[in-house]
This record gives C-alpha cells, structure tokens and sequence, in this order.
C-alpha cells in the first residue's frame, strides 16, 4: 500500500519543513515517503532559497517518489525573470525576501539551475483518486482540459463549487488563518498560513481511500 504526503505552501519557511519531513518519516517507519509538495516554495518568508536547494536535493536523491508542483509564486518569479515588468509585481508579492535569501539584488542574480528546476515545475499530479495542484480547478471544465492560469491562481468559482470532480482536489493558494486544514467531499485546502505563525501541514493518503487518514504539522 502506497502512503502519499501532500504538503501545503511553504514560503520559505525552511525550519518547518524539515520538522515536518522528519514527522513523515517517522509516520512511514521503514517505508520511503512519497511526498506531493503543492507549490509556493518561495517568497515571504526568511529561507526561499534553503526550502528550493532542500527541496531539490531531495528530488534528486529520489526522482521517482518526491513530486514538487509549481505555486503561483514561482510562476511570479519566472514571469519577472522573462519580463521586466512582471518585477514590481512580484517584488511587492514576496520577492524582496526572496532576493535576500539568495544574497542578490535583482531576479537575475538567482543561480540558473533553481530557475531552471522552477520552470520544469508540473502544474498538477493525478494518483487516480486526488487531483493535486497549487489553487484549485475550475469546476466548468474537465480535469483533462484545465488551463494552467486557473491551476495556479484561481479561487473562485472553485472554492464555493459543490460538485463532484471525479477527485478529491488537493490545493493550497488560499491561506487558512485558523491554522487547520479546511477539508470538504471534493476538495482539501493545506494552506494553514505557515508564512504567517501557522504551521505547515501534511495530509496522509493511502492507496485504498479517496480522503485523508490523517494530519501532521509542523509549528516553529
């Protein structure tokens, strides 16, 4: 039986995530854990790019268990990397702290291979009983005909939707104040606010059930 970790927004939170990895290993005794990170890696908090070389690293040491989707603030990065004007944007988004993660001053100063990681980024991960994505879907269109905007940046109709999407959607993008993540029959949102005092969350999924077995959290 396979046991699935889906962790929400990050935001450079670095010490949190790695309580949190440790907490799912311990979760998974002798198995491997089989992360799906939902994206928003970067930006706001003090360590961007300590969670994007962890978070490499851990890919790389196993390609084929750890998933790391694309978050609509690493879609600002790039955007403001190809496009100058994106840059007041994203800088007014979290960027600034991200620029001084990295010891630069400006987007191009970023080391070439993490924008590159980044652009590789998938925007969702289908196991056949979750969808999984930074923001959501738009509940008018089939899983399979997404656009990739709404992927990363929508909220609404999504949020309020009260049909079945043939998954369970498993999302972030919307951070949850109260620090618990908001479940519902056709969605999960794993947002609970790291950046802003919360902790970050991981949902337990196994193989044989559509809904999560359990949560782990990770407070400073």
């Amino acid at each position: 039986m396979t046991v699935t970790y889906a962790v929400g927004d990050i935001h450079g939170c670095l010490a949190k995530l790695t309580t949190l990895i440790g907490f799912c290993e311990a979760d998974a005794g002798e198995h491997p854990i089989n992360p799906v990170f939902l994206g928003d890696y970067i930006d706001r908090g003090p360590d961007s790019r300590g969670v994007v070389e962890h978070l490499m690293a851990l890919q790389q040491a196993r390609p084929d268990q750890v998933i790391c989707l694309m978050g609509n603030h690493e879609d600002m990065l790039l955007t403001a990397a190809d496009n100058g004007d994106w840059k007041d944007q994203w800088l007014r988004n979290g960027g600034l702290q991200t620029l001084r993660s990295y010891g630069v001053a400006d987007v191009t100063g970023i080391p070439k291979d993490h924008l590159d990681w980044l652009r590789k980024l998938p925007k969702f991960h289908d196991d056949g009983l979750r969808f999984f994505t930074h923001a959501g879907i738009h509940p008018d269109r089939a899983l399979d005909r997404q656009d990739e905007h709404d992927l990363l940046w929508i909220r609404e109709p999504f949020l309020s939707s009260d049909k079945d999407f043939g998954r369970l959607i498993v999302h972030g993008h919307t951070p949850l104040r109260g620090g618990k993540p908001d479940i519902h029959f056709n969605r999960l949102n794993l947002d609970t606010a790291a950046v802003y005092g919360g902790p970050l969350t991981a949902a337990v999924f196994t193989s044989d059930h559509r809904m999560p077995k359990r949560f782990l959290c990770s407070a400073d």
